[in-house]
């Protein structure tokens, strides 16, 4: 190319909004139907064709008039055709050109064109290197600012050393308008194109600066709430065009509302919230607590009831099938039923079931809510030490929440539940408020219509609902708690009781679990009154249950064995073998009759024990020495004993000044285990007496009872339990306070049968019938100066004693 050079007939392709310089790579969509027949015909030809710009964008059908006269001639690299009717080429500029004369307008335009060489170079070298660097240095500083990514080509533009290439690539990239760069296009003198593109690259450069400070500065004066509203505003927008406004959501609300035939209250509340939130921005911290308030309410059962079933005889059947035992329960809620069909509008009585762990209290509130087709709402309150968590939190909090009373009314999905208060002897109190407090409302019939739970601030009626309330133990639980609920007792099962569970309830249900049937696996009586005595010491059959499935595992691991067995038997003999060694040993009674030993009978949060006293007496100062980890209650019991001897010193051939010369021991075996209570009084007392005197206790004899300074016997509690561990121990005589006669009632009639009972009102009578003075001090032993023991009547059961350690002894 050294002069002119003409290309006739080079067809001529209109640009839209660009400009392609020579040695530069582009690719663009090709959409009219006369620039596509111009790029066909390119594409017949050599595949060259002459791009010039359009003066302006908008004119979609330009004529000769609407085209630049200079542009560039291109190579069609490649042609690619996209869906509808574009076209996508990529072409690389060849040289700079200009029309001389348009050949034909239609079908596409064509004309003949001319090379436009570049202007020769300033002969000033120094000014071309100093414009070359101030190029591709501002160049650099563009790429910087923007956005745009510019990759290809960028290592050889600023390798590169001629200035008429760099200044064509800094402007095919520059952000700068299509008529910008056809000024540069059309300047054919490198060092003024290069003057040209620096200038408009500088002032390209102090716009990115002033937007992007600009940018900065906009970003950090809108906060987060504004952020969120700016795009609330925008999904609001959205919306409406989907047809889904906002609106809808408030319309929803006020709706749901209407369908529930609220309260006149409630209802005014709540159109109050839904109201506040049509007013609250939609991305608000606010509007989203509004609208969690409202789900909430809403989903109350305000007017959801089950339909109760109040059938007494198919509850007492259901009953009876899912428990064994527990007599005085069933009778007490199948009243409650009963008095349910005759006067439904009376409000329930709320039931407090006390027992040692594992007698059925959970299990047994359950058959009764499926007795009465009720929903079953199970709240712990094990650990409970926080008021909120019976009334919830102001909904003010981050986090807020109902209670767990609303809660449990959430759960069972109606208004009518039985809602059952599992461990209500568990509660603590701490700054936090005491929980126990805020369940006095609840569990109070007169105030429970209108409940107040602090998230809902709502009233909500309660008095529906049927509360039964679980307790291991009541010392406890608050008296003005107590004294709204009806306690009763599930008192310890007896070893019988245990048999029969295991055969009809345990075994086949632990069986069916670990995939066994009778015909594989067979446990005798036997077995089970061994695991019963020698691996389980409690009041439920918790243990029990546990103790059965170790064996199904056992005899599962025969059955999968190389000699599998046809049939397991297990009897007593084989027990070690599926349970090993055994815990716990029978109790047994001393051999002979001994001096200062005395078997007591106590009560213990796994059921009753014997309890043996043991008495040494030495001389000494007068000491009186109590171990055994003894609680202040039994040391006290002690001290009444001493003062009661010291008293009838005489009558019993005592030295009058004993507890001056001789030092007395006084000790419970077992000494880990805390003990603590007052019904050991009168074995204390006997143990002391026979140590002084010399006389044997007859060892086939076992006593309960509280002693008073003056010799009285007194009442105790847990007579039931006290008794079975009597016969256990193979007493054939329980001495008990003639205040207990009433309790033999209720003892088990396998019991009452086995064991002889003595019925007392002071210590003397106790001494007369515990004690073997022999024939020499016969004479010398008191008589009792209360009136003859009774025989023992049939009436009703012991009240419970209360207060001692859980987890020890307590007498």
């Amino acid at each position: 190319m050294n002069d002119i050079i003409l290309s006739e007939r080079l067809p001529v392709l209109a640009l839209r909004g660009l400009c392609v310089f020579p040695k530069m790579l582009v690719h663009f969509d090709v959409g009219r139907e006369k620039s596509i027949r111009a790029v066909d015909e390119a594409m017949r030809a050599n595949q060259e064709i002459f791009l010039v710009a359009q003066k302006n964008v908008a004119t979609d059908d330009p004529s000769m008039d609407d085209l630049y006269e200079i542009g560039t001639v291109a190579h069609i690299r490649q042609v690619l055709k996209l869906p509808g009717d574009t076209v996508r080429i990529l072409v690389e500029g060849e040289y700079r050109a200009h029309v001389t004369q348009w050949i034909q307008e239609e079908p596409f335009f064509r004309g003949r064109v001319e090379l436009l060489p570049d202007g020769k170079y300033n002969p000033d070298a120094v000014r071309s290197e100093a414009l070359l660097r101030q190029c591709l240095q501002l160049f650099d500083q563009f790429l910087e600012l923007t956005p745009k990514s510019v990759q290809e080509g960028l290592h050889q533009v600023f390798a590169s050393e001629d200035l008429s290439y760099v200044a064509d690539f800094a402007a095919q990239n520059a952000s700068i308008s299509y008529s910008d760069k056809q000024r540069v296009l059309e300047q054919l003198v490198p060092t003024k194109r290069a003057a040209v593109i620096s200038a408009m690259l500088a002032k390209e450069i102090e716009v990115l600066r002033l937007e992007n400070e600009l940018q900065e500065k906009v970003q950090e004066s809108v906060n987060r709430s504004q952020k969120e509203y700016y795009i609330r505003e925008q999904m609001k927008v959205l919306r409406r065009e989907l047809g889904d406004d906002e609106d809808s959501e408030i319309l929803e609300y006020e709706e749901r509302i209407e369908a529930l035939k609220l309260p006149e209250e409630v209802d005014k509340k709540l159109h109050k919230e839904v109201q506040r939130l049509a007013r609250q921005p939609g991305g608000s911290s606010e509007a989203a607590v509004i609208r969690n308030y409202l789900d909430i309410c809403l989903e109350l059962p305000w007017n959801e009831r089950t339909k109760e079933r109040v059938d007494v005889k198919a509850a007492k059947k259901l009953l009876d099938h899912d428990h064994f035992g527990l007599d005085k329960v069933k009778e007490r809620v199948l009243e409650v039923l009963a008095v349910k069909k005759m006067a439904p509008e009376l409000p329930g009585q709320i039931i407090c079931l006390v027992g040692p762990p594992g007698t059925g209290k959970t299990s047994i509130a359950m058959s009764i809510a499926k007795s009465l087709n009720r929903k079953l709402a199970r709240i712990s309150l094990g650990g409970v030490h926080d008021e909120a968590d019976i009334r919830g939190h102001r909904k003010t909090y981050i986090g807020a929440m109902p209670g767990r009373i609303i809660n449990g009314i959430l759960q069972a999905g109606t208004r009518n539940p039985l809602m059952l208060l599992d461990e209500i002897d568990k509660m603590g109190a701490d700054y936090k408020g005491d929980p126990s407090a805020a369940l006095l409302e609840v569990l109070d019939s007169e105030q429970n219509g209108a409940f107040r739970d602090h998230y809902i601030e709502l009233p909500f009626d309660l008095s529906e609902c049927m509360f039964i309330t679980t307790a291991n133990t009541l010392d406890t639980v608050p008296r003005p708690l107590l004294d709204r609920m009806e306690v009763i007792e599930l008192s310890s099962y007896t070893d019988e009781e245990k048999l029969r569970i295991a055969k009809d309830h345990l075994l086949p249900k632990v069986m069916a679990r670990h995939g066994l049937t009778k015909q594989q696996l067979r446990v005798t009586d036997e077995a089970i009154r061994e695991t019963i005595t020698c691996y389980t010491r409690e009041s439920g059959v918790r243990n029990l249950e546990r103790q059965m499935a170790a064996i199904c595992r056992k005899a599962d691991m025969r059955f999968v064995s190389d000699n599998a067995p046809k049939r397991i038997t297990v009897t007593g003999a084989n027990l070690e073998e599926f349970l090993g060694v055994r815990r716990y040993l029978p109790d047994e009674k001393p051999a002979t009759d001994q001096v200062g030993l005395v078997t007591g009978l106590a009560w213990t949060s796994v059921g009753g024990e014997t309890l043996e006293v043991e008495v040494n007496v030495v001389d000494g100062t007068g000491k009186l020495e109590l171990t055994g980890n003894l609680g202040d209650v039994m040391k006290e019991s002690a001290h009444a004993a001493m003062s009661y001897i010291r008293s009838r010193a005489a009558k019993f051939g005592i030295a009058p000044d004993f507890y001056q010369t001789k030092d007395i021991h006084v000790h419970f075996p077992e000494g880990a285990v805390p003990k603590d209570g007052p019904s050991a009084g009168i074995t204390v007392c006997t143990a002391m007496v026979s140590a002084l005197t010399g006389a044997t206790v007859r060892r086939d004899i076992a006593m309960t009872g509280e002693i008073s300074i003056r010799g009285r016997v007194l009442a105790i509690g847990g007579l039931k339990e006290k008794t079975m561990a009597a016969l256990r121990h193979g007493v054939k005589t329980v001495i008990i306070p003639a205040a207990n006669e009433k309790d033999l009632e209720e003892i088990d009639q396998t019991v009452r049968k086995a064991l002889n009972f003595i019925t007392v009102r002071h210590v003397d009578a106790v001494i007369e019938a515990a004690l073997d003075f022999g024939p020499c001090q016969k004479n010398d032993v008191p008589t009792e100066p209360e009136p003859e023991p009774q025989p023992a009547k049939e009436l009703p059961m012991p009240v419970p004693e209360t207060g001692g350690d859980r987890t020890g002894l307590r007498q």
